[in-house]
């Protein structure tokens, strides 16, 4: 990164010198004593009554006027005008705090504390009369600020998708509304946690770093412990921490967990991600599906008061209950095949006949997700669940009680991507071991997502684990949804970038 600096940068450096030779210390250490917000100035201001504020905030434009001029304060919760008159700021014979300090050595930027008493203006507006200020923080830097020229056209707004998410916090003071995204997906975790919490279920922590990686199909971060000499994993997922806590007694455990893949970047997917996971004793996937779009519901109605909802081009709704149809249903839906009986020659064949690419490692598990990621998944707008999946396609999920050959295992998909993902939990250490070891072999293929023998879960499980419930749901992806985002990139503060040059 270039430390050279432009001649804006120079200038404010300049005048920050130049402040301090005045005395003033443009980084106080003292605390500030607000007492309101631009908000609640607005919203409780009643004409006739005195009202003395004390209010602190960045400085976003001024219109310098003689003896008096006015500015517009940004916060928190918005902006206000703020009106400085020479007079009352310099009561005494002394102006240098506003011909100098104000009008020439403050930028726009700077943050200041403001004292004063709220009136409104001739045309209506809601200001503050300034009495004093003080200088919080003097900017350095430049914000990139949207210009109008004459014609009323708007230029150098900082709208590159790159130094957005590169520099959020440049983009959360120049282009505001965008906080309502991060206010939105914080009111969407409070309305989860509230919703699992009522149920009695407890939030709990497991182990990010690992010294075996499972709970799902993916490609882990490696890392390495000095003090112990070993390698670790960062999680691709934190189901079996989770199954042993249930072993262990706890009939209900949620977590919200930063989970970590090593895999490709998208407008979809971020390298590390939150995922809410949930896993109850003595439930079904059944149970779980209609805890799903009760909670989802909910949520829409907490955040917007409606379960209607436009997303992109759609509106999609999630009012319950939501369609439910089996894998083989939505691809036969979809390609007008029938693949249920199909054995993995013959599903490869298939697969070359719709367009799809495959490779020699895909077993028939990997063949029946590829046939449905490419055919089904992005046509299905709507919230439903694609229930009872082929039994290679999922370890961890409990064989079918009726379907030789599946498993009670279910995905939500909405707006074409999956929202979420949840099993009857495998809880037989025979058969769990089967599976473990036929992933293994998948791995000698060459499937570098293929799960690892994990002996201690093993032994957990062998202790006796009662029937479960599990869910994954992705925090990122609903958010995506619950705020019309088009990307992952615009519901997290700072997504993973490329290095800067």
């Amino acid at each position: 990164m270039s430390l050279e600096r432009s001649e804006q940068e120079l200038v404010r450096r300049e005048s920050l010198q130049k402040l301090k030779d005045l005395g003033i210390n443009c980084y106080p250490a003292d605390v500030f004593p607000v007492n309101t917000t631009a908000n609640d100035i607005k919203n409780g201001y009643k004409d006739g009554k005195e009202l003395k504020v004390v209010i602190a905030g960045r400085i976003m434009s001024r219109r310098i006027m003689g003896k008096a001029s006015f500015a517009e304060l940004q916060d928190s919760s918005g902006k206000i005008q703020l009106y400085v008159n020479r007079d009352e700021v310099c009561e005494g014979e002394d102006k240098t705090m506003y011909n100098q300090v104000f009008k020439k050595l403050l930028d726009i930027g700077d943050i200041l504390g403001i004292e004063g008493s709220v009136f409104k203006t001739k045309v209506g507006e809601i200001s503050v009369m300034v009495k004093k200020i003080t200088i919080l923080s003097k900017s350095l830097k430049p914000l990139p600020l949207p210009k109008l020229d004459a014609d009323g056209n708007i230029y150098d707004a900082f709208t590159d998708p790159e130094k957005r998410y590169r520099q959020r916090y440049v983009d959360l003071v120049v282009n505001p509304d965008v906080k309502e995204a991060f206010v939105k997906r914080t009111q969407l975790t409070n309305s989860m946690r509230n919703y699992l919490n009522n149920k009695g279920y407890m939030e709990v922590e497991t182990p990010i770093l690992q010294p075996i990686y499972g709970g799902a199909a993916a490609r882990p971060f490696k890392t390495h412990h000095n003090t112990l000499d070993m390698d670790l994993y960062l999680r691709i997922a934190n189901e079996l921490y989770l199954k042993r806590l249930v072993v262990g007694g706890f009939d209900g455990v949620y977590e919200f967990s930063k989970d970590f893949r090593n895999e490709g970047m998208s407008r979809f997917h971020n390298p590390e991600f939150t995922q809410m996971e949930l896993y109850v004793a003595y439930k079904d996937y059944n149970w779980m599906m209609c805890l799903v779009e009760e909670m989802v519901e909910k949520i829409a109605i907490d955040l917007h008061e409606k379960t209607d909802l436009k997303v992109g081009e759609h509106t999609i709704s999630f009012k319950k209950p939501w369609k439910r149809l089996t894998m083989y249903e939505a691809i036969e839906e979809h390609t007008g095949i029938d693949i249920s009986q199909m054995n993995e020659v013959k599903l490869k064949e298939t697969a070359k006949n719709l367009g799809i690419t495959i490779d020699k490692s895909m077993g028939r598990g990997k063949l029946i997700d590829e046939i449905f990621g490419a055919k089904c998944e992005k046509n299905i707008i709507q919230p439903t669940f694609i229930t009872d999946y082929p039994v290679e396609m999922s370890p961890l999920a409990k064989k079918h009680r009726t379907t030789e050959g599946l498993v009670e295992r279910f995905e939500a998909i909405c707006n074409g991507k999956e929202l979420c993902n949840a099993f009857s939990e495998l809880n037989d250490p025979i058969d769990q071991r089967e599976r473990f070891k036929e992933q293994l072999e998948l791995a000698k293929k060459g499937d570098e997502e293929a799960m690892v023998l994990d002996e201690d879960f093993l032994r957990a499980i062998e202790y006796g684990m009662p029937p479960t419930a599990g869910l994954g749901i992705g925090i990122d992806r609903l958010a995506m949804i619950m705020t019309n985002s088009a990307s992952i990139q615009d519901v997290l503060f700072f997504p993973q970038m490329k290095q800067e040059k």
